[in-house]
């Protein structure tokens, strides 16, 4: 197995670019998430000389597309949505290593023919035949393109040289048995170790860094228990609506969408237990044990400690919006909630007692994710004695996007004859620290495939604790239908609900 990412950072070795001669096939390659951020991914990639010396993106679907026509799609996304300008003096370097198929997931006939293609291509470009198979369509082709690429015989299941992975998008199912289901077909065809589950927030510099927060400093992580800590909070906040998303949206909703696999992977990387080795099987073996030692939401417990809102009309940068049901493709009496704010607790002897209060909503005041860790309040006397004017807690907090960096708030005196305590932070920002422009998460993440580091993606097991937890949740809610779904304006950070599940523990949301 190849060294993970944190392995070399951790003995100070620098990234190797991804050596092996590999072809991505990209199943939607002329669509959304290959325009905006696959292929200017891979771009960046080329700039900075981590793509394999040998390497082709061949974009696949159902458009009659020439190899220079989706050279010029790709070039389109690139100067549209990459992280750096386009590059006119590399781009056709790179433009040589991108190719289309045409191959319709709806017709087998057409993946024999996909396969003669890519032996052509690989032959000419002197490649053995390792392949990396991107699935960016929807879930519900998952099973029939992994079907007929195992009937295709176009995946060695197992076999090392030429070897063969597979990139999954979530959502993983739409339920635990619909998880189970989508696993147990894709195993079929491809081992454990073949698989790539792909959450685009693992990929992100401020998730990377974590873990390096917590482990690399020794002021942090004895703090990190039911000791000193008081609570904790993970926001993921959007802006926009549903937009044209409103058919996946709709089956979906914010607690599928966002907190089954985001906001649940960001709590095990903060309450993980230190792992023995940075093996990504070590590493990802901590996070399944915080997955499982949540405890179990059921029954009435669920009412008073998960809200679930739906926004209304209302004004977002002082436009006026339409509420959800209003949306193009939304049912008009529809309850799909899009906002979620749940306060749950791990069962373990390190956070016993401790709540980690969860929110994620679309249509709040503005864009931003942040995990913020609050450490208990200092003794009420000395500089704390006056019971009218407490001081402040210490908080850390991580912002994820945007202005990524971190921040730790502390206790300081105002300068002057008098003793007065005022709030001051230290604060941390990638961009001004460390200069240019963040990776974007899937550059890492995508090479960490081609690499075979497997650390920051989703193992089966993790996937289906997740679904286990929130099983419950999304039973009740189907009991209950509409009843129990609260309202919220465009624009406002939700419910009043949701401010209620926090300040009846004595605490209140941090402003973002």
């Amino acid at each position: 197995m190849p060294e993970s990412l944190f392995e070399q950072l951790a003995v100070g070795q620098t990234p190797p670019i991804a050596r092996e001669p590999v072809t991505l096939v990209i199943f939607g390659g002329a669509g959304d998430l290959a325009h905006r951020k696959l292929l200017p991914a891979l771009y960046n990639l080329h700039l900075d000389g981590l793509l394999p010396p040998r390497f082709a993106a061949v974009g696949t679907g159902r458009t009659e597309m020439t190899d220079e026509g989706y050279r010029a799609f790709s070039k389109d996304g690139v100067s549209r949505f990459s992280r750096r300008p386009l590059d006119e003096a590399a781009w056709p370097t790179f433009a040589e290593s991108l190719f289309f198929v045409r191959a319709s997931l709806d017709d087998a006939t057409t993946f024999a023919p996909l396969g003669s293609q890519l032996d052509r291509i690989e032959h000419e470009r002197g490649m053995p035949g390792n392949r990396i198979y991107y699935l960016a369509v929807p879930p519900t082709m998952f099973v029939p393109t992994v079907k007929r690429l195992a009937e295709a015989r176009l995946v060695p299941k197992g076999r090392d040289e030429p070897f063969a992975r597979l990139i999954i998008e979530k959502p993983i199912g739409h339920s635990l048995d619909s998880a189970r289901e989508i696993n147990d077909a894709i195993a079929e065809a491809f081992d454990e170790r073949q698989i790539f589950r792909i959450d685009h927030y693992l990929g992100k510099e401020t998730v990377q860094n974590i873990l390096v927060l917590r482990f690399a400093n020794s002021i942090f992580e004895p703090l990190f228990n039911h000791r000193y800590i008081d609570h904790v909070q993970i926001t993921v906040a959007e802006s926009e609506g549903v937009g044209t998303r409103a058919g996946y949206y709709e089956q979906a909703g914010a607690l599928r969408d966002m907190v089954q696999n985001h906001l649940l992977q960001l709590l095990t990387l903060v309450a993980m237990e230190p792992p023995h080795s940075l093996d990504a099987d070590v590493v990802r073996d901590e996070k399944l044990e915080v997955l499982e030692s949540l405890k179990p939401l059921e029954g009435a417990a669920i009412d008073e400690q998960v809200v679930r809102a739906q926004y209304g009309a209302g004004f977002v940068m002082g436009a006026p919006v339409p509420g959800y049901r209003d949306e193009r493709g939304v049912d008009k009496h529809s309850w799909t909630e899009t906002f979620v704010a749940l306060e749950v607790f791990i069962d373990n002897w390190r956070w016993s007692g401790v709540p980690f209060f969860l929110r994620t909503g679309k249509r709040l005041p503005k864009r931003a994710s942040e995990i913020s860790i609050h450490l208990k309040n200092v003794p009420p006397i000395l500089f704390n004695a006056n019971p009218a004017a407490p001081l402040d807690s210490n908080v850390l907090s991580i912002r994820i996007q945007p202005d990524e960096g971190f921040s730790l708030g502390i206790s300081s005196k105002i300068p002057g004859p008098r003793l007065r305590v005022y709030p001051v932070k230290m604060d941390f920002h990638y961009g001004s620290t460390f200069g240019g422009t963040t990776p974007e998460a899937y550059e890492r993440l995508l090479l960490d495939v081609m690499t075979g580091d497997a650390t920051l993606f989703m193992r089966r097991d993790a996937v289906e604790a997740a679904w286990r937890f929130v099983m419950p949740i999304l039973e009740r809610w189907a009991e209950r239908k509409e009843d129990g779904l609260m309202t919220y304006a465009a624009g406002e950070w939700g419910p009043a609900e949701a401010d209620r599940l926090i300040e009846a523990t004595g605490r209140k949301w941090r402003a973002l």
